[in-house]
């Protein structure tokens, strides 16, 4: 509120001053190129001033920060992220005077009253080198999506445009459109979750072939169904660049997938493609797999949750001994039973690049573990592996157990509700010392009780990379908890583990208590729902009073 300070000189140093810096805890902390800046340090500097702190790409500031330094942070910084606190809007000044000339990337929340969300839109046609922009889950809806569209078609340098969850809807698309054909440099575009319907997709379809730069297009979970599906597929073999297509969660059935088909070796930059969540079945299934030989390069494949059964299965793996490149499916959620993982499991030898395989929720059952037990000592990519809600019981985790010391570069692994006992359990942990890459193990929900929980436990000390093991729901009591105690402090790598959903006691709770101290890499522990009581707890809490750290407890 006072008198504003003079400028300062810029140092002849370019390195920023480290004291001024802190990681932010959100989304963006794992990107090496961003800033986060604390509100209380900045808002005790003059503007002219703040120019010179940061080389770093982007800077994550909050709206109090940002209504202090008006333009004079974007002019020292080539991308900016602008984050709303919680609890707080967008006003008219803030907005209208730190988008001008802003330099490349804006990802912006424009949550506040239609004045402020309009005035926002308006200030973006000023930001004439802007190349990246996220708007997503704002509520833009048909009419604003209209101004945007007219503000963002004067773009020469727009590549990157996600506008996913924001109700959109037809009529929004069709102003989309206008907008789509004019900005060249497109090369990325998220519409996902718009309600565009089977006519948003054609309006959409009738400019995406003009698309050139086009690469990377989103339109899942927009309720669009065959006739929509067809509308995409007439112009898909039009978009030469485009490399990711993602039109999962919608109502593409086996007319939608076969006219995908007639498109999808026409494509010939494709690498990732995610039908899943759709209802194609068998049928669609079978014409895909009559193309997908021809998708040389494709290597992320998803068709979860299709109702793909025995036949659909088998029409799939006739194929992937042609698709080199794959090193992602996803078959999960469907219905292929013993017998189509028995004829999956004879083509993935041929699939040398595979890395993660997910048939979870198959009802492959013992037989179908076997089967595929058989082959995966042969996959030497493979890193994921999930073979959850299966139903193989004691039985084909034995079979599994038999191959899993062979898989050399098996990091993460699910095998979570498939009944497998205690005598499974037992099975598994006679291997389990061998999988030295293993980080990652989700045993919940098996009923292995006291002596699985104690077979296992003889084996996690041989672990050494495991830092995620989950055994909730696995009628784990005060025993099966103390044999676990035993070793825990030995797991030098384990950050997560999982009890919750037990039957620990008070008993129990106390073992574990005592041992807390030495987990040093211990940062989340989940027991909730497991009967300790007040007691428990007290003796848990007294021991955490003393090791206070980034621990997270659920108690």
């Amino acid at each position: 509120g006072g008198s504003q300070a003079a400028p300062l000189e810029r140092p002849k140093s370019s390195e920023p001053d480290r004291n001024l810096r802190q990681r932010t805890s959100g989304p963006c902390a794992a990107r090496a190129d961003v800033t986060a800046v604390g509100e209380s340090r900045l808002l005790s500097l003059p503007p002219s001033v703040v120019g010179l702190l940061w080389p770093a790409e982007r800077v994550v500031v909050g709206m109090r920060v940002c209504k202090h330094l008006r333009s004079e942070l974007i002019l020292h910084c080539s991308r900016i992220v602008l984050v709303r606190r919680a609890g707080t809007s967008l006003d008219d000044r803030c907005v209208s005077e730190d988008f001008r000339r802003l330099p490349v990337n804006l990802m912006v929340t424009l949550k506040g009253s239609s004045k402020t969300q309009f005035t926002s839109l308006e200030s973006l046609g000023e930001c004439k080198a802007l190349a990246h922009l996220e708007l997503r889950n704002n509520d833009i809806g048909t009419r604003a999506a209209g101004l945007l569209s007219r503000v963002l078609g004067k773009s020469k340098v727009l590549a990157h445009l996600d506008l996913c969850w924001n109700r959109i809807g037809a009529k929004g698309a069709g102003a989309l459109a206008g907008m789509l054909e004019e900005c060249k440099a497109l090369a990325h575009l998220n519409l996902s979750s718009n309600g565009f319907g089977d006519t948003g997709a054609g309006v959409l379809a009738g400019v995406l072939g003009k698309c050139k730069a086009l690469a990377h297009l989103e339109l899942g979970s927009n309720g669009f169904g065959d006739e929509g599906a067809g509308a995409l597929a007439g112009v898909l073999g039009l978009c030469k660049a485009l490399a990711h297509l993602d039109l999962s969660c919608n109502e593409i059935g086996a007319e939608g997938a076969g006219a995908l088909a007639d498109v999808l070796g026409e494509c010939k930059a494709l690498t990732h493609l995610d039908l899943g969540t759709n209802s194609f079945g068998d049928e669609g299934a079978g014409v895909l797999a009559g193309v997908l030989g021809k998708c040389k390069v494709l290597a992320y494949l998803d068709l979860s949750c299709n109702e793909i059964e025995v036949d659909g299965t088998r029409a799939l793996a006739g194929v992937l001994g042609e698709c080199k490149a794959l090193a992602h499916l996803d078959l999960s959620d469907n219905d292929m039973g013993a017998e189509g993982a028995g004829a999956l499991a004879g083509e993935l030898l041929a699939c040398k690049a595979l890395a993660h395989l997910n048939l979870s929720d198959n009802n492959i059952v013992a037989e179908g573990a076997g089967a595929l037990a058989d082959v995966l000592r042969e996959c030497k990519a493979l890193a994921h592996l999930d073979l959850s809600s299966n139903g193989m019981g004691a039985e084909g985790a034995g079979a599994l157990a038999g191959v899993l010391g062979e898989c050399k570069a098996l990091a993460h692994m699910d095998l979570s509700s498939n009944w497998i006992g205690a005598e499974g359990a037992g099975a598994l942990a006679d291997v389990l010392g061998g999988c030295k890459a293993l980080a990652h193990l989700n045993l919940s929900g098996n009923m292995i009780g006291a002596d699985g929980a104690g077979a296992l436990a003889g084996v996690l000390v041989e672990c050494k990379a495991l830092a995620h093991l989950d055994l909730s729901g696995n009628l784990v009591d005060d025993e099966g908890a103390s044999a676990l105690a035993e070793v825990l402090g030995e797991c030098k790598a384990l950050a997560h583990l999982g009890l919750h959903d037990n039957n620990i006691g008070a008993e129990g709770a106390g073992v574990l208590a005592g041992v807390l101290r030495e987990c040093k890499a211990l940062a989340h522990l989940d027991m909730r729902y497991s009967g300790m009581g007040d007691e428990g707890a007290t003796v848990l809490g007294m021991v955490l009073a003393g090791v206070l750290r980034e621990c997270e407890v659920l108690t």
